[in-house]
């Protein structure tokens, strides 16, 4: 456990991890590619390690000896039987991924992973590869992991994604369709959720030198076939861990400079900082980053999430101290992720003294000035690092926040404490 220490008010200038959802992309396409590349500024955490690992045991040379600048050697899309069970702890982003680019090798693959990803459902997923002549097959039968793909290569030609409800089902297939024996037609049915991730895939496979035919009105996708090229990629600081501390900067009427995070960025959570002024704050792009200037008192809105999951529960905590009421719309999808995140947030602020209203897809909070109805509490954080960190922020403000099962922030952020400590002068 770990109790947050209050603060009067912040002025700090930080630096945060590399992007999780640019590392994992980026470490695929290079792992696919003709020739070797570098990662420059990549995210080294469990999940990362877990996607390393595995790519490792498809037979995917990756030199993580310099943390600053990883050496991945492609192979041009070959793909080799690994030895035994690939496992992917709760790792869902590279669970998807893998399963992809295992379907491009030839031989038995077992993907396994922790008890909540065996709950994780995979089965749109797993259809559209289907579509593509992969024999894939959930071992419970239950649409969710462990899987077995007796793999031959991904054929090609059309296949339909069943729902766009996860964003990952979809960047999974565009990662791997130059690979396939014929040109690739993607189609997705329903809403795509989290829609910037898709746009941050359709980017690194461009940065890699595959660009894809994008239909976005239509959700229509046409990969050509070709391989991506290694080359240098920086990557850039990560937007999700921004958040705590442009929300830190948001509840304390302080001031937070993000310096490694670019504006415009590829990243989707971003857009957090037009909400946070849409609640009061200032935001200002300095020669230092990007700056989150706290105000007096913070307003309530009403603002649709469902491009922007991970960061749902930082939102969410600090519409606790907003005055008025705060609707997060269009969240059913964080009920999938590393535990039911609707559920959680809500409950943990319940139990600070929060009035928080929770519905099958957003939640009501309804805040008062600078949270003056909310009291400490230990925060169960449900082996969830987003619980941890946006959590971690109300006991800037709130005295007697106390923070349960801490060390689950290295899914992402490793360090985060230690960072943390250092914006607050608490270290």
């Amino acid at each position: 456990m770990i109790t947050i220490t209050p603060v009067h008010t912040l002025d700090a200038v930080v630096q945060v991890p590399g992007s999780k959802s640019l590392t994992q992309r980026a470490l695929i396409a290079a792992a696919l590619a003709e020739g070797s590349s570098r990662l420059l500024g990549p995210l080294a955490s469990d999940d990362t390690r877990y996607t390393m690992e595995a790519l490792r045991a498809m037979g995917i040379d990756c030199d993580d000896r310099d943390p600053d600048c990883w050496q991945i050697q492609g192979t041009g899309g070959r793909i080799t039987e690994p030895m035994g069970n690939i496992f992917l702890g709760n790792n869902g982003t590279a669970t998807r991924f893998l399963t992809s680019v295992a379907a491009l090798g030839h031989g038995r693959f077992h993907i396994t992973g922790s008890e909540r990803m065996a709950q994780r459902p995979i089965l749109p997923l797993m259809e559209a590869l289907r579509g593509w002549q992969v024999t894939i097959d959930s071992d419970g039968d239950t649409g969710c992991p462990p899987l077995t793909i007796q793999a031959s290569g991904v054929a090609g030609g059309r296949t339909v994604l069943p729902e766009g409800k996860s964003s990952q089902y979809l960047s999974s297939l565009l990662l791997v369709a130059p690979y396939a024996a014929t040109t690739a037609e993607l189609e997705v049915r329903g809403a795509i959720l989290s829609r910037p991730y898709v746009e941050m895939t359709l980017a690194v496979m461009a940065d890699f030198g595959i660009r894809v035919e994008a239909a976005p009105t239509q959700n229509f996708f046409r990969i050509p076939r070709g391989r991506y090229q290694g080359r240098t990629y920086a990557i850039e600081g990560d937007a999700s861990g921004a958040s705590y501390f442009w929300a830190a900067a948001a509840i304390t009427g302080g001031r937070v400079v993000v310096a490694n995070v670019p504006v415009p960025s590829l990243q989707g959570d971003a857009k957090l900082l037009p909400y946070l002024a849409r609640m009061g704050c200032r935001i200002e792009q300095t020669g230092a980053g990007i700056a989150v200037i706290g105000p007096e008192a913070l307003a309530g809105i009403e603002l649709d999430m469902g491009d922007m999951p991970d960061v749902a529960p930082t939102l969410a905590v600090i519409a606790a101290f907003a005055e008025g009421t705060t609707v997060i719309t269009n969240i059913a999808h964080l009920r999938v992720k590393e535990c039911d995140r609707l559920s959680a947030v809500v409950s943990e602020l319940r139990k600070m003294g929060a009035e928080v209203e929770e519905e099958p897809a957003r939640m009501i909070i309804h805040g008062k000035k600078s949270g003056a109805n909310l009291h400490g509490a230990t925060i169960a954080t449900y082996d969830d690092h987003r619980m941890a960190m946006s959590f971690a922020v109300a006991g800037l403000r709130i005295p007697g926040v106390i923070i349960a099962g801490e060390q689950c922030v290295a899914k992402s952020f490793p360090d985060f404490w230690q960072r943390f400590g250092r914006m607050a002068g608490t270290e």
